[in-house]
């Protein structure tokens, strides 16, 4: 994760806003990292009075989310204190429920992964055992830090869904999950806070924390493809949280028969190449929809991820990057787009999971849609 960021969001100086500017502050300590800010420099990138800085960082001690972090040297006043984040004072579990596959990630506060299991999942079994074997990954996990407090659950899955109500759609080959109330049932279950969202957001949030500044498209194949969009820096979902169904584009008319009904969308013809060992077709196929979006959104970045691409990331990188190129050379798209893989195959999933959970914690509520 970088520790480096241009500038805070501004905070605000009035008693109803103390949640929001607690956040601001928790995530200038978590981007310091173990070296620590001082109090002066969280007014100056907050925008908060060094008053209201005292009294936000005076309560996130007594608290257990800061702690002192030494004196730094004195360049002619007063040496100032150090504060810096405790990244085990809480914990976030995410879930990523794939086709075929649970991954449960216990995160501290600073994103990073203090235990992970994995397990196999029928995503097309009764719900009711889904959501068992769901319920009993929380309770291992959690088991791990008994006596520290876990904020939520944040959980992954297969779209199209509506992240705001917790609600699925008809995922691809599941459509007996259309209208279910995944969130509602599954926090009933745990007693925790439960979010959830896309696969590809989760991932796509997870490495906006990570990545360098701007736009970029997260392409997931796995089991199915799925996108998730970064733009202006935030998740975009669109309007009905349904931004993203990458995989459906239709690339030939009379393509074989996708899931979804449809033909010749670009999932089946990537998945139907890997199947039969074509690999650079495959990569191909995936390149020629990367093409299609880096010309539709402007973007320059491009990350591939999932166990399908982890299998040959090398191969994946060459045929997605030779075909955007090939579309620019024709002057139908922009070159110089940057291709590269997220590390950990589908292991960003379930860690962007739990990134839902540890968002607002840190004021990262703006994700667009």
């Amino acid at each position: 994760m970088n520790t480096s960021r241009a500038k805070a969001p501004a905070g605000v100086n009035l008693p109803a806003l103390r949640h929001h500017n607690a956040a601001l502050v928790l995530d200038l300590l978590r981007a310091a990292g173990a070296e620590g800010i001082s109090r002066l420099e969280l007014a100056e990138r907050t925008g908060l009075t060094p008053q209201a800085v005292s009294k936000i960082t005076a309560r996130l001690r007594a608290e257990g989310l800061a702690v002192g972090a030494g004196l730094r040297p004195s360049t002619g006043g007063k040496p100032r204190t150090v504060l810096r984040l405790v990244p085990d004072a809480q914990f976030a579990v995410g879930l990523h429920l794939d086709r075929d596959g649970l991954t449960a990630v216990l995160v501290d506060l600073a994103g990073r992964p203090v235990a992970v299991t994995t397990a196999p999942l029928d995503f097309g079994a009764p719900a009711e055992k889904v959501l068992a074997d769901a319920a009993d990954a929380v309770r291992d996990l959690s088991a791990a830090e008994p006596h520290k407090p876990v904020l939520g659950v944040g959980v992954a899955v297969p779209g199209p869904l509506d992240h705001r109500d917790g609600v699925l759609h008809r995922v691809t080959g599941f459509p007996q999950w259309d209208g279910y109330p995944l969130r509602d049932a599954l926090a009933e279950r745990t007693g925790l806070p439960v979010t959830v969202d896309k696969d590809t957001n989760a991932a796509a949030l997870t490495l906006s924390l990570s990545e360098p500044p701007g736009d970029f498209a997260y392409l997931h194949l796995g089991t199915g493809l799925g996108a998730g969009l970064v733009l202006g820096g935030e998740v975009h979902r669109g309007a009905r949280t349904g931004a993203g169904e990458f995989g459906h584009q239709t690339l030939q008319l009379d393509g074989p028969l996708c899931e979804c009904g449809g033909r010749g969308c670009i999932e089946a013809l990537c998945l139907a190449a890997e199947a039969r060992g074509d690999r650079a077709e495959a990569a191909r196929v995936l390149g020629a929809g990367a093409a299609n979006l880096v010309g539709l959104l402007d973007i320059d970045r491009v990350v591939l991820g999932g166990r399908t691409v982890a299998a040959d990331e090398d191969a994946y990188v060459r045929g997605v990057r030779a075909v955007i190129e090939e579309r620019a050379a024709r002057g139908g798209g922009r070159g110089g787009v940057v291709v590269t893989v997220a590390d950990g195959g589908d292991r960003p999933v379930a860690e962007g999971a739990a990134q839902l959970v540890l968002a607002p914690v840190f004021g990262r509520v703006g994700e667009r849609g």
